[in-house]
């Protein structure tokens, strides 16, 4: 009996271990499982949260000048602003001032450079949006009245008759305002020239007009004619100014108000801290900007209220 129990002891013994190493290795396969399984979870988590590419902060401006400007002038931005915000910064150029207004609206744009009315226009299209930055010198725009020198043009009451061309319809210094101020010294744009007026799409066209003889006279932004006058690309000796227009506000920064949804709380004061801190000279002198001063959206009142007055604002 005794040889029998230490038998049976023995496969007692044996069995137990057996059952002790399938339990041991069943748990080391669990382990393994898990350890698998956190280690992906780990993986989703850093993907996620860090390596995917987050959403590009894009912006736009009013296309108010020529292709090659406005390249130059929006690539050197968008690197300043990537490395001042520190998120991926895109330009989208647009093809017209109203496309530039609607690509705001529908969200594709999160900030543009506007002219005084689109920016009007964008705002009321996004409730909450806010004017933050503009120039020193858009406290106090002008535009310009130019004419083809073989025309005899001393005021503006000598345009009666002649062949105008405005800018783009949605710009305030190469369509609103000069309208405005036509109206205001009796003149009325849709009936006084010869023909309707030309829209020449941009202020850079509006001048070449007048200079090659395709229209006598014409208005655009005081800004772009220094410029071009600087830069020696105007013949002096066949385009002139004959009028500058009072001062009004014109060019802003305007943002959307979801950005802080998109890019985090605070990002607006953050955007509005980059252009006032621009302080390259080759930035500034793209925009003709001596430096980026603080706005709002009330500066634009009177913009609004002549955009109204005229049926340009519904």
């Amino acid at each position: 009996d005794s040889v029998a129990s230490r038998g049976l002891g023995d496969v007692y013994k044996r069995q137990h271990l057996f059952v002790s190493k399938g339990r041991f290795q069943a748990m080391v396969k669990i382990l393994s499982i898990l350890s698998l399984f956190l280690l992906s979870a780990l993986v989703l988590f850093a993907c996620s949260s860090g390596d995917e590419p987050k959403e590009p902060f894009v912006i736009a401006g009013i296309p108010d000048q020529n292709v090659s400007d406005l390249t130059r002038r929006y690539s050197g931005l968008t690197e300043y602003l990537s490395d001042e915000l520190e998120v991926v910064v895109e330009y989208l150029p647009t093809t017209d001032y109203a496309a530039t207004v609607t690509a705001f609206s529908r969200g594709d744009v999160q900030m543009a450079w506007f002219g005084g009315l689109t920016g009007v226009q964008a705002r009321l299209a996004v409730p909450g949006s806010q004017a933050i930055a503009q120039r020193e010198r858009d406290t106090k725009f002008h535009s310009v009245f130019v004419f083809n020198k073989n025309v005899d043009v001393v005021t503006l009451q000598d345009l009666k008759g002649l062949r105008f061309a405005f800018g783009s319809e949605s710009s305030t210094s190469g369509h609103l305002m000069p309208r405005h101020f036509l109206s205001e010294n009796g003149i009325d744009a849709d009936s006084d020239f010869d023909g309707a007026p030309m829209f020449s799409g941009s202020h850079d066209q509006t001048w070449l007009l007048v200079q090659g003889g395709a229209a006598d006279a014409g208005a655009l932004s005081e800004a772009v004619w220094q410029k071009a006058v600087s830069s020696g690309k105007v013949d002096e000796s066949k385009i002139g100014v004959f009028y500058v227009t009072p001062p009004y506000f014109d060019y802003n920064w305007t943002i959307r108000p979801d950005v802080e949804d998109k890019f985090g709380k605070g990002f607006i004061e953050m955007s509005t801290s980059a252009i006032l801190g621009i302080d390259r000279a080759d930035l500034l002198e793209l925009f003709s900007a001596k430096k980026f001063i603080a706005s709002e959206n009330g500066n634009y009142a009177q913009i609004e209220d002549v955009g109204r007055n005229l049926g340009i604002l519904k």
